[in-house]
């Protein structure tokens, strides 16, 4: 029996080996203890000793292919001479083909193969990282043999060769059973982690393969997240991103562990950490004030993609600096020609959507009217819909514009989408249209189609989708405008804007049956009367919590077109922000509050009508 375990050690066929798959019962040949790691080595004879010397001072190929005729080698040697061989194939940038074909490579793998249990943990990961640079099929028979041999001894692997391998595995973009075994052995063990490099390298390049391994990383980054240095950091917001991953408690630490880096922080920390914020729509006032005020020295460095994802960043997180916008709007006047049509575009977008007006406005918008001239046709409908749309907002659409997206050639294009972006594309040609007709007084046409500007956009909405203010405000309003009769509520206008409540007042300030009048804002209208002399629309509007700046209480793009918009159509608005209605926790209050802004609004419109 002992000679026969002898045998099997020694040499020991591959045939007794199970296929590649579940690692089965460990075959009778297991590797010795000094194979768990260099710690315990047996003791090296001279020759071998003088052998591995030589193959770690190797400088090229021919001098390590030599080793193989070597009486003293063994296959932990060969594996170390292959694992070489693949680092110096890499660097040179040898033919790996030719040393493939190489008899002195094949019998490097035939030693190793005879005796692969034989070879130490970490030449072994060695070389499952090092046949795939040699150009060695992922099915093949020396393959696939080493890659049994490491699924055997993973329970034994220290963390850190495990890290290794699914790092390894994970860029391979490998399939075998050998991957998930690797990510089930981290799940299991991820307490073990202690270093800050491991743990961000496992979230950038492996969590995203295990759900379950990055909610424990997640939780390892929290308990770590005060050793993380800047770039550190940089990598695990980026992580997050990547896999969209809002993880508010870790967002919330590296935040703070960010703003306590007394260091001005390295450019692509900066840019990389505005991409993932923006990305998680994760607002933290402190450090957008940072990575805004250290980015704007620095403008000047970055390429015109980086200058319009930064731009376009500070806009989704609805984060409006001056300086840096006044930067930014400069920077697209010294680099024009640099500056593509799509990143000209992604300015002016976010722009808009923060309705900043630069102070070279002047001179802002006749670079951007002449780069677009004629190259319209290069947008898509979707950017161009945009980019006509925020020229409306900023108030510089020229009737060019308007005819380019309200022809018929062009809407016609997305009648019908029903996806998400087309009908977002949509209700800004509503915008677009009702620009054309309320603040265009040369413009002539086209417009769109008296059947397109219906529809029962949002008519049916979800109650429970129903945000606080709205449906606080929906009580109010029945008690303030004198129920049903006398207003209609949740209007949907021709103009793309929806109003909460509509109603009419006469001249002594006493709401009117609004359904009685000719109303010119609605697609289809009950009543065909006119409005009495001195009768007044007042509309009450409702302004959410994304519909101002993130940095005060100033609306953004939206808001402010809608606001001209709606004025410009004949109403008197009754504006209720959030920040003033849910302070108010009574009905009464409520009821009052609104009672309050509408007798303010019609005082204002008489007092500037007497001074007219």
């Amino acid at each position: 029996m002992a000679a026969h375990w002898f045998a099997a050690a020694a040499g020991g066929c591959c045939c007794c080996r199970p296929e590649q798959g579940s690692p089965g019962p460990r075959p009778a040949h297991l590797p010795p203890s000094w194979a768990e790691g260099p710690q315990a080595r047996p003791h090296e004879d001279g020759a071998e000793q003088q052998l591995r010397e030589l193959i770690q001072g190797a400088s090229n190929a021919q001098e390590l292919l030599q080793v193989s005729g070597g009486p003293a080698l063994n296959s932990n040697l060969a594996a170390l001479a292959i694992a070489r061989l693949a680092r110096l194939t890499s660097e040179q940038r040898l033919d790996a083909k030719s040393i493939r074909r190489d008899p002195r490579f094949q019998q490097l793998l035939d030693t190793v193969d005879a005796q692969i249990s034989q070879v130490w943990n970490t030449p072994l990961v060695q070389l499952l990282r090092s046949l795939p640079v040699l150009g060695l099929e992922r099915g093949g028979r020396q393959a696939r043999s080493v890659e049994q041999e490491v699924l055997w001894r993973l329970r034994r692997l220290p963390l850190r060769q495990l890290v290794h391998l699914a790092e390894h595995l994970a860029g391979q973009g490998h399939d075998s059973l050998l991957l998930p075994e690797v990510l089930r052995k981290l799940e299991l063990r991820w307490t073990e982690l202690d270093g800050t490099r491991t743990v961000v390298t496992l979230m950038a390049k492996v969590g995203h393969l295990s759900p379950t391994l990055m909610e424990r990383l997640e939780d390892k980054a929290l308990e770590l997240a005060e050793q993380f240095d800047a770039d550190e950091l940089r990598r695990v917001a980026l992580a997050l991103a990547l896999q969209q991953r809002r993880c508010v408690p870790l967002l919330r630490a590296l935040s703070y562990h960010l703003l306590q880096k007394p260091a001005e922080l390295p450019l692509p920390v900066l840019t990389d950490l505005l991409f993932a914020y923006s990305k998680l729509n994760f607002q933290q006032p402190q450090v957008l004030h940072r990575l805004s005020l250290e980015l704007q020295p620095h403008l000047g460095a970055l390429s015109p993609a980086q200058v319009s994802r930064c731009a376009r960043s500070f806009a989704g997180l609805r984060w409006l600096s001056q300086p840096l916008a006044e930067a930014i709007a400069q920077y697209s006047l010294d680099n024009t020609q640099k500056l593509s049509i799509a990143h000209l575009c992604g300015i002016l977008v976010s722009f808009a959507h923060l309705n900043f007006q630069p102070s070279s406005s002047e001179e802002f918008f006749s670079m951007i009217h002449e780069r677009l001239q004629g190259q319209e046709q290069q947008l898509d409908t979707h950017l161009l819909t945009d980019v006509v749309w925020s020229l409306c907002v900023l108030q510089q659409a020229q009737p060019q514009h308007l005819r380019q997206v309200l022809s018929p050639e062009f809407h016609t294009r997305l009648r019908g989408d029903t996806s998400p972006r087309a009908q977002s594309s949509w209700l800004k040609l509503l915008h677009i249209n009702a620009t054309a007709c309320l603040e265009a007084p040369g413009y002539e046409g086209p417009f769109l189609p008296p059947e397109a500007l219906g529809g029962d956009r949002d008519k049916e909405k979800d109650k429970d989708k129903a945000t606080p203010l709205q449906r606080g405000l929906r009580e109010a309003l029945l008690g303030a405008l004198g129920g049903q009769n006398m207003a209609r509520f949740d209007v949907n206008t021709v103009y793309g804007w929806d109003i909460d409540a509509e109603v009419v007042m006469d001249s002594d300030n006493k709401p009117l049956p609004v359904r009685d009048f000719a109303a010119p804002h609605l697609s289809h209208c009950e009543g065909t009367k006119p409005l009495p002399p001195g009768a007044r629309r007042v509309a009450v509007l409702r302004w959410e919590f994304p519909q101002f700046s993130s940095r005060g209480r100033e609306l953004l793009g939206r808001g402010s077109l809608a606001r001209r918009h709606l004025r410009a159509a004949g109403f008197l608005l009754v504006e209720v922000p959030h920040y003033e209605f849910l302070e108010l926790k009574l009905e009464r209050q409520r009821v009052a509050y609104l009672k309050d802004r509408v007798a303010k609004a019609l005082a204002s419109d008489t007092a500037t009508d007497t001074a007219t």
